[in-house]
């Protein structure tokens, strides 16, 4: 059984992270091609204010100016994963699972997406929620065929050689004014919403980070631990 490393890192700036990704993925990519292995991770953090637009979004779907975002706190990145625009903050949980599909025997990345997307419903399942999928759209929604029609978790990914990076967005506490500055996802008819405002609830994302990683587990038979102190050296 494959054996993923949980780390919640707690509250990060984006850039950090990012350069966290891309050093875990470079080396378990570099890991691959020599027949080597190198330790998967679920790495979950918690950002300030900030907006990042994927590969294939559109930079009009930023309703606001670099001014703006300067007076609301928040900072701007393009970057390389899937998808359109997105805002993370205080209060959603992020998650960026840095795997070798292959090694956990995901047969490709839509099974990988779906995966994901099942583990979110059950989380937020787990506090009394019912939430689906929106045919051709990735994440997570709350009656996603009404007319009220809300994503409580985006999903944008990256993956070469079957090595991923970036992950999920799950709206736990999220202050969900910050969607109105953009077109979430690219979309301009339906709404966002979260766990605090579907059922007032305030669970901490550590909590929210500990139930998403069992579903997980479940969902792609293997076990999900914490690393023994000290073990979490940089190379």
């Amino acid at each position: 059984m494959e054996c993923i490393e949980y780390r919640y890192m707690g509250r990060m700036e984006y850039s950090e992270a990012w350069a966290e990704q891309k050093r875990l993925f470079g080396k378990l990519l570099d890991a691959k091609r020599t027949g080597e292995l190198a330790e998967q991770v679920l790495l979950f953090v918690e950002h300030p204010h900030v907006y990042t637009l994927g590969k294939s979004g559109h930079a009009s779907n930023m309703l606001v100016d670099d001014a703006f975002l300067k007076q609301i706190g928040a900072t701007y990145f393009q970057i390389d994963r899937g998808g359109d625009i997105t805002y993370h903050g205080l209060g959603q949980l992020v998650g960026y699972p840095i795997l070798d599909l292959e090694r956990l025997g995901v047969v490709g990345l839509k099974d990988y997406i779906w995966s994901l997307e099942e583990a979110i419903i059950r989380t937020v399942g787990d506090y009394g929620i019912v939430a689906d999928r929106l045919e051709g759209a990735t994440g997570v929604w709350i009656d996603p065929h009404g007319a009220g029609a809300r994503k409580i978790c985006a999903i944008g990914v990256k993956a070469s050689r079957y090595v991923t990076m970036h992950g999920f967005a799950l709206n736990v506490t999220t202050d969900l004014r910050y969607f109105s500055y953009i077109n979430p996802c690219g979309f301009v008819d339906k709404g966002v919403t979260s766990i605090e405002k579907e059922t007032g609830a305030k669970p901490s994302l550590e909590e929210v980070a500990q139930r998403f990683a069992s579903h997980f587990a479940n969902l792609f038979r293997c076990e999900v631990r914490k690393p023994i102190p000290g073990s979490e050296r940089r190379d």
